[in-house]
């Protein structure tokens, strides 16, 4: 790390988790590839489009974190290797290996199968809100949803769905409660083994009882085939879980506060439910889930933009500051549900492209259209400055809450 790093004071602030296009603009066009400290860890930030493509298939920016340098300690924390090590966290051939397992699972035509299933899903949260004229769409809907569709993928019993949530939210809210540092990283660890003995007791039952679930699929690549390892299926299943919800949630998150605070892009929607699909897309653009792809690890020395990251160094691609580069989108600070789809990186690029990525967007298109169709008049329920955010230091954009009334 040089002596001309981008501080911790300037990144990590709530104006920042607020709205961080402007302090990424300015990134983008004065420092496109520089160092930035973090209250989590140091990295080197890579923010325009281009650069941010091909980092994304560099093969000397590694996604193996825990190589002999075990890098993963400084990212994740000393429990993480029981949940974390896994194809998210691989490189080929280790993880060509591990994604194969898992791939035929979330293929389209098994996934467009999945729709009335996710409608009725959609609907039952739908019911319980409409009544209400009022609700937390974090809490009622945006949440619960992507949980319950995984959880009945993986095979995890409905009586578990709460514990489990709990569990998964604990990690994802880091950073958010008023308890201090040391017991905000005691927590999270907690959790980390409680959800790590939950997952390893479920495949252990379901091998005494084989269900017909994504589970019961990569238990016969245990017993039968060898393909997959005791360990790599307990983190195999930790990885579906969670990015099977997390990244969802936070997008219905953003994507109806977009639209809440564009309300002639809303109604527009609302008016024209054609436009769901390319909607989804330019929502991703404007405002992801996901702010920095998962780390990577320079093996050598290498060069983008003139400047040298050294070997060693953890680098972060900044996928929302690439989807906001003049240089690709015109206009890119302005929702246009109308905008003419180009290539973003909301979903990555590469080996590493989202696994997900049918059910995330069938998901999306059948809640946001639900939420249109079914709550009349729906807006914030406080002002947008109010509204909870994860913390900028987190490795998701999020809102803790999303306070929102219609008409009942």
């Amino acid at each position: 790390m040089t002596d001309d790093v981008v501080p911790a004071s300037e990144l990590y602030t709530d104006a920042f988790a607020a709205d961080p296009y402007p302090t990424l603009a300015r990134l983008r066009a004065d420092r496109p590839v520089c160092p930035v400290g973090s209250p989590r860890f140091d990295s080197w930030l890579i923010t325009r489009f281009d650069d941010a493509r091909t980092a994304l298939t560099d093969p000397r920016l590694s996604k193996d974190l825990y190589g002999p340098e075990q890098h993963y300690l400084k990212i994740f924390g000393p429990n993480s290797e029981g949940l974390n090590r896994n194809m998210l966290n691989s490189d080929p051939p280790e993880h060509t290996r591990l994604r194969r397992v898992v791939s035929q699972a979330f293929a389209p035509r098994r996934i467009e199968a999945l729709r009335p299933r996710v409608a009725s899903i959609v609907d039952q949260l739908v019911d319980k809100m409409a009544p209400h004229g009022e609700a937390d769409l974090m809490r009622d809907f945006a949440i619960p949803l992507p949980m319950t569709v995984i959880c009945e993928l993986l095979g995890v019993p409905p009586a578990d769905h709460d514990r489990v949530l709990d569990w998964t939210q604990v990690i994802r809210t880091s950073g958010s409660t008023s308890r201090p540092p040391a017991q905000e990283r005691a927590a999270v660890q907690e959790a980390q083994l409680r959800l790590h003995h939950y997952l390893a007791g479920l495949v252990r039952a379901k091998r005494d009882d084989p269900a017909d679930d994504i589970i019961g699929a990569l238990i016969t690549a245990v017993d039968e085939d060898g393909t997959l390892s005791e360990a790599e299926l307990v983190t195999t299943t930790f990885l579906l879980l969670f990015a099977g919800h997390q990244t969802t949630a936070d997008f219905l998150g953003n994507a109806v506060l977009a639209l809440l605070t564009h309300p002639e892009q809303m109604e527009l929607l609302r008016a024209t439910p054609r436009l769901l699909p390319a909607a989804i897309e330019e929502l991703l653009r404007f405002d992801g889930p996901l702010p920095v792809a998962s780390p990577r690890i320079a093996t050598e020395d290498v060069d983008y933009q003139g400047v040298r990251i050294p070997r060693g160094a953890i680098v972060g691609v900044a996928i929302n500051a690439a989807n906001h580069d003049p240089a690709h989108f015109a206009d890119p600070d302005r929702l246009d549900l109308r905008r003419v789809r180009g290539p973003h990186l909301g979903f990555g690029h590469g080996v590493h492209y989202c696994l997900g990525v049918s059910l995330a967007r069938m998901e999306a298109e059948l809640a946001l259209g639900a939420l249109l169709r079914r709550l009349p008049g729906l807006r914030l329920g406080v002002p947008l400055a109010e509204v909870r955010r994860l913390p900028a230091a987190s490795p998701f954009r999020g809102l803790l809450e999303l306070p929102v009334t219609f008409t009942a």
